[in-house]
């Protein structure tokens, strides 16, 4: 069997864990009984952090609260005990986040990856409620603009223009909490390529992505994300990016663990650009580090 499709069973086999093995209204049935027909109850924590693992989360920053980031990646397993296997090599992006409004929130951050630049906002259209609202998905819309600052190589080449060096990735994110356990959410999602990062002959790029949270405990949570390229609009170098993780809470840090086949962590380089492959051992371990700090007072957020 193709190893895409083991990646494929590993994930839905993670995915629809206690989906279907519990009542998918757990949530919503104890959220009624507290609730009046005058009344609209949110879910909350359906994600522990506003990423699953490189892409978004349904999660957003509170209101008043700076989320600093720190995205890190090793080189590949596969490098062997010379390369201390992948840990001799490091990539980073370091990220800050704030939150504007309950559904609305910012965010940049610098990638030594390319030397890339990026900007995102990511704003909830809809929110997961019963009650007096009852509403069964969480919607958000994420746009994001990155700017390659690769010099040329050698150096004796013409420099790109400006435009050549933009990106642009247009995201939905489609999420529900089926338990107190278990969440999914799928990304349907649209990339401007730029010209000079990764060998293509097209520059839109379209993918559909997968991603869910199983808890286990309180504090940790095992998470998985995959996106598949739709092959009209796929680079022929590229590859379809898996990532399974784990997140653990520890006060106001969250410690995410994880192992993926993508060295770029911003959307248009993880989605689009993935060139290694799991059944090759070109997987890459790596941890993102999210502390908040509250800036502004405000009511609390749910």
């Amino acid at each position: 069997m193709p190893i895409k499709n083991y990646c494929f069973i590993l994930i839905t086999s993670l995915l629809t864990t206690n989906l279907f093995a519990q009542d998918s209204t757990d949530v919503m049935s104890s959220l009624e009984k507290e609730t009046t027909k005058d009344e609209t109850v949110y879910t909350n924590a359906t994600f522990k952090t506003t990423r699953v693992v490189s892409g978004h989360s349904t999660e957003n920053t509170a209101p008043g609260v700076l989320d600093f980031r720190i995205n890190h990646r090793f080189g590949q397993l596969n490098t062997g005990i010379y390369n201390w296997f992948g840990l001799d090599e490091a990539t980073m992006r370091m990220g800050f986040d704030y939150g504007i409004s309950e559904n609305f929130m910012v965010g940049i951050g610098h990638s030594t990856f390319q030397k890339s630049y990026d900007a995102f906002v990511k704003i909830r259209l809809l929110r997961q409620s019963t009650g007096k609202k009852n509403m069964p998905i969480t919607l958000s819309y994420v746009p994001v603009i990155a700017i390659n600052t690769l010099r040329p190589d050698p150096p004796t080449l013409p420099k790109p223009d400006f435009a050549d060096r933009v990106s642009f990735t247009n995201q939905l994110i489609i999420g529900r909490k089926f338990s107190e356990s278990s969440s999914l959410q799928l990304m349907p999602t649209y990339i401007r390529r730029d010209t000079i990062s990764f060998p293509y002959t097209k520059r839109n790029a379209f993918a559909i992505g997968i991603a869910g949270r199983q808890k286990i405990s309180r504090r940790v949570s095992v998470n998985a994300e995959y996106y598949y390229q739709l092959p009209d609009t796929k680079s022929p170098e590229a590859t379809n990016v898996l990532s399974l993780g784990v997140d653990i809470e520890t006060g106001g840090h969250v410690f995410q663990l994880h192992f993926t086949n993508s060295r770029g962590m911003i959307e248009k380089s993880f989605i689009a650009e993935t060139s290694g492959r799991w059944d090759d051992g070109d997987i890459l371990f790596g941890f993102n580090i999210s502390r908040v700090f509250h800036i502004k007072k405000t009511k609390d957020h749910w």
